[in-house]
């Protein structure tokens, strides 16, 4: 069994602790949450700390703390030539304390609380200092997911910023569209089908191929239409801005 020390109580640490209890190949034998009561629905309380002077020898350190916060932790760690890494979407790996050996553990992935996740799915993408330390962070990986990747620093950048455009403001779109339908008297729940349909696409198309609607047919009476339409002066801006951009990229074929 590889052993693991969770260090964090957030979305993400508390997911990391159930995946591994079904896992077969790592144990996770503390978690330091300066608030135990965030973890304690999850892991046995006698394996809960929080204190940095607690922490026990373990195989693997995961830091699992909002991104600000990652350096700091690292630094505060009271042991060196370990394997310490993060699970940031946006730190360096070498942000981390080089007093100890580093790498990246990303789960790409939106996390909430109160909803659980099916981790055999979500993109684990991996980097390490040594080839030996990627190969056993590679096996924790493996432990709970099918699909992971050798991502380097700048790699994650570019993933993470495509990542917000995908997720978080593909999201505040739904909330705009939401806002739309509360204000005419619409059941939000009627476009559902057509999110399913159009995040289903991508599964056979490419983005570009996938593309429908009145910017890429040039259909600027209807674009017209809806500008009309918008009273809001934020939403009438993302709609143009998202306009030409659709169209300006059909221009690129």
């Amino acid at each position: 069994m590889i052993s693991v020390v969770l260090i964090g109580s957030g979305n993400v640490a508390n997911h990391l602790i159930s995946a591994f209890a079904k896992s077969d190949s790592v144990d996770v034998i503390q978690v330091f949450a300066r608030n135990p009561e965030t973890v304690s629905q999850h892991i046995d309380t006698a394996k809960i700390i929080s204190s940095y002077s607690e922490i026990a020898v373990a195989d693997l350190y995961i830091v699992s703390v909002s991104d600000n916060a990652v350096t700091e932790v690292s630094q505060n760690l009271p042991f060196s030539n370990k394997l310490v890494v993060h699970t940031s979407g946006t730190v360096a790996m070498t942000d981390l304390n080089s007093e100890n050996r580093r790498g990246v553990f990303y789960p790409l992935q939106t996390f909430s609380k109160s909803k659980e996740v099916d981790f055999k799915g979500i993109p684990f993408c991996l980097e390490t200092e040594d080839e030996s330390d990627y190969k056993l962070l590679e096996k924790v990986a493996k432990s709970i997911s099918d699909k992971v990747f050798n991502i380097h620093s700048e790699q994650r950048k570019a993933l993470h910023v495509a990542a917000v455009f995908v997720n978080n403001f593909v999201n505040h779109l739904y909330q705009i569209g939401d806002t739309i339908c509360i204000e005419n008297n619409i059941p939000f729940e009627i476009l559902y089908p057509l999110i399913r349909e159009t995040a289903a696409k991508i599964n056979s198309l490419s983005p570009k191929e996938a593309q429908t609607g009145p910017a890429v047919r040039n259909d600027t009476q209807t674009i017209n239409t809806h500008l009309s339409f918008l009273s809001d002066s934020t939403q009438k801006e993302i709609y143009k801005i998202l306009t030409k951009s659709i169209i300006d990229n059909g221009k690129k074929l």
